[in-house]
């Protein structure tokens, strides 16, 4: 992993919108960087605010109307944020691509799926209709739907869950984006067919020395297929560290949390699963302290009264190395102590298994 500039700046950035109850702060003072040829994975519970994040990155988020976006994202120097839709649009596909969790709601389903692929490489690449379509093609090919040429003309009704998911694949790979970012990218398929989509997309990352962001609420998709960890709650980044490092050691009380609730293949039959008490809290009413706080097993007076702010608890002059974590109690600083005798302790915490290759 070459760690040169960021290709990708995401500062200070939140995403509000106005409801009926009153503002959602969706996303909150979040800030991340990108490096090249590096996976981000970025994590949290369904309602962290993830998938906001990951299209306000996009830009497909603005500000307008019901809607409040401050903060800046900055892709190779540029202000996404002050981008005219026309100029944001020249990067969408080319540059910076997003493959969607839904499939069906990413594809027409109007048009055939050779339309659908050849439109971009027409648009960015300028190529002709012949040459588009052979490109479109081979990027079937490269993401293993068989019979490529067949499928260029059909419709999307007509593939099924798993090859419509490999068509946004390659509808977001097929003019080389620098960036890709991965929304939950095998919700809607089996568990036979996530792995193998998942290892393909990793596969074809690797091949082109790509950036990208993987966004899952499950920690056992991340481990194995990124470089670094960003945890997200209510809205905020919570902690940030290599992925076997937060995987080895993590320092928030809701990261180890996450960990627990993984399924563990040693586990004997019937093994009850850990799960988190509680539920994540009203975004339209103004938080005090520590968002998790509510639900933490450590949490003291303090963590109801302050927000805690973002430390680096691991000094790495290298900050695809650092570990940040936002909380007032850390686990493994000496400080992070139970709330109740009979809590689990850190020393004592189940451990989690990662995949090679994290």
């Amino acid at each position: 992993m070459v760690t040169t500039e960021p290709l990708l700046t995401v500062d200070r950035v939140s995403t509000t919108f106005r409801t009926d109850r009153g503002s959602l702060r969706a996303v909150d003072d979040v800030s991340l960087r990108l490096f090249p040829g590096e996976t981000l994975g970025l994590v949290g519970e369904s309602g962290s605010g993830k998938s906001v994040l990951g299209q306000t990155i996009m830009g497909l988020i603005a500000a307008g109307g019901s809607t409040t976006v401050s903060g800046s994202v900055r892709f190779l120097g540029r202000d996404m944020q002050a981008l005219g839709r026309r100029e944001q649009q020249r990067l969408w596909g080319k540059d910076i691509a997003m493959v969607f969790q839904d499939p069906m709601s990413a594809l027409n389903p109007f048009k055939r799926v050779g339309t659908q692929l050849t439109e971009p490489l027409r648009a960015h690449l300028k190529l002709g209709k012949a040459e588009a379509r052979q490109r479109a093609t081979d990027m079937l090919r490269k993401v293993r739907i068989p019979e490529p040429s067949r499928r260029m003309d059909q419709y999307p009704h007509e593939l099924s869950g798993g090859m419509r998911q490999r068509v946004v694949i390659a509808m977001a790979l097929a003019c080389d984006p620098k960036v890709t970012i991965a929304d939950e990218p095998t919700t809607a398929l089996d568990v036979t067919v996530q792995a193998r989509i998942l290892d393909l997309l990793d596969s074809l990352r690797r091949d082109s020395g790509m950036a990208g962001i993987l966004i899952s609420h499950d920690l056992g998709v991340v481990g194995g297929r990124t470089d670094r960890v960003a945890v997200m709650y209510a809205g905020r980044i919570i902690e940030t560290a290599p992925t076997r490092e937060l995987f080895r050691s993590p320092r928030h009380p809701y990261t180890e949390a996450l960990l627990a609730a993984v399924p563990r293949i040693q586990d004997t039959p019937h093994t009850r699963l850990e799960s988190i008490d509680g539920g994540l809290p009203d975004m339209t009413k103004p938080i005090s302290g520590c968002a998790f706080a509510p639900r933490c097993r450590y949490a003291k007076q303090k963590c109801f009264d302050n927000v805690p702010l973002s430390t680096e608890s691991a000094h790495q002059a290298d900050d695809t190395r650092a570990h940040h974590v936002a909380c007032h109690f850390p686990l493994g600083s000496g400080t992070g102590v139970p709330a109740d005798p009979g809590a689990t302790t850190d020393d004592s915490k189940p451990k989690v298994g990662i995949p090679d290759g994290g």
